[in-house]
């Protein structure tokens, strides 16, 4: 495969991105899951992005967009809409770059990751009980005091922020056949498609969704952008139902293919990691395994070497029990 050197993103953007972030933004494990490799027949890999600073991978795009704004513009501030990863990533970044930060939250936010976004630093306002009210506040505060606006996917240097991951795995993991990400927007995707695709075309990068919420899936199936929601998800991390330009134009060329999974089998793959590898995930971090163990990839894994993506961890202790308890009996 031939990469176009004309994709919005590049391989010097991700390059750029690591000697940005670095410092700043941890690099994550990738330790070998038996569990799993027993289960599927092949060699797997988890990287660990839950236990990223914020609890998820959204880190590295936001600092990486922060940091590469003109002293003018940090001096206007910033304003950022999310449920939860993003506006984290978003918070701290601000704290530890100096820059005054607002991120509108919608009413139905996890409280944990309110919490969390208050006490990094920026102003969490909660407004509006869906997207479209959500981010039309935020359209309101960029009009009214001038901040930049630090989108969540759709963006060069969050694109780029997020594909730092895909160096660390091919430098941990050089002859690595396959890797596995979960999909909401599209940047974390997108950008591990251009790191990894950059070096080694013949890696197959496999995006993941859930049945409820698959915006990235319809539209990369019939070649134009498509927004697909019939319900919510538990990997509410993902719930966008139309995936962004940029980061489209990238997956459309560069991913192989993408996996749909239930509500049920998120749910198996949650308990699976906290009984099989004691790992805490949120519902989107499990997506990438849940996709592993419903045998839907199984002709791109047996035998061969695969990293499944565990995304963010951030999930209240409620919703720990209640997944726990409803899905007790999945690995008698």
């Amino acid at each position: 495969m031939h990469i176009d050197n004309e994709l919005p993103v590049t391989i010097n953007d991700v390059l750029e991105a690591k000697k940005r972030i670095s410092g700043y933004v941890y690099k994550t494990g990738m330790p070998r899951s038996n569990y799993l490799s027993e289960c599927c027949k092949g060699d797997i890999y988890l990287k660990f992005e839950n236990m990223q600073r914020t609890g998820s991978f959204k880190m590295r795009g936001a600092f990486n967009k922060l940091s590469s704004l003109s002293e003018e513009e940090r001096s206007r501030g910033v304003v950022a809409c999310s449920a939860g990863n993003h506006a984290q990533g978003v918070s701290l970044s601000c704290a530890l770059l100096g820059i005054n930060g607002k991120v509108v939250m919608p009413k139905g936010a996890p409280k944990s990751k309110v919490a969390a976004t208050t006490d990094y630093s920026a102003q969490v306002i909660i407004h509006g009980n869906n997207f479209n009210e959500t981010i039309a506040k935020v359209s309101e505060i960029v009009e009214m005091e001038g901040r930049i606006f630090i989108p969540p996917y759709d963006d060069v240097k969050v694109i780029a922020g997020q594909g730092t991951i895909g160096l660390e795995i091919l430098e941990d993991l050089y002859d690595v056949d396959n890797v596995i990400v979960p999909i909401g927007g599209g940047g974390l995707i997108a950008g591990i498609a251009v790191a990894i695709k950059s070096i080694n075309p013949t890696i197959n990068i496999i995006g993941v969704q859930a049945e409820n919420v698959h915006g990235m899936a319809s539209s990369f199936r019939c070649g134009e952008i498509t927004a697909n929601r019939s319900a919510s998800t538990l990997a509410d991390g993902c719930d966008v139902a139309r995936p962004g330009n940029l980061t489209f134009e990238i997956v459309k060329k560069l991913v192989t293919d993408i996996i749909l999974v239930s509500e049920e089998e998120i749910r198996n793959s949650m308990v699976a990691l906290i009984q099989r590898n004691k790992i805490v995930t949120e519902g989107a971090g499990a997506l990438a395994s849940a996709a592993l163990l419903s045998g839907k990839l199984d002709h791109y894994i047996k035998g061969r070497k695969t990293v499944s993506l565990i995304s963010g961890g951030n999930i209240d202790l409620s919703r720990v029990s209640e997944i726990t308890g409803t899905a007790e009996a999945c690995l008698n």
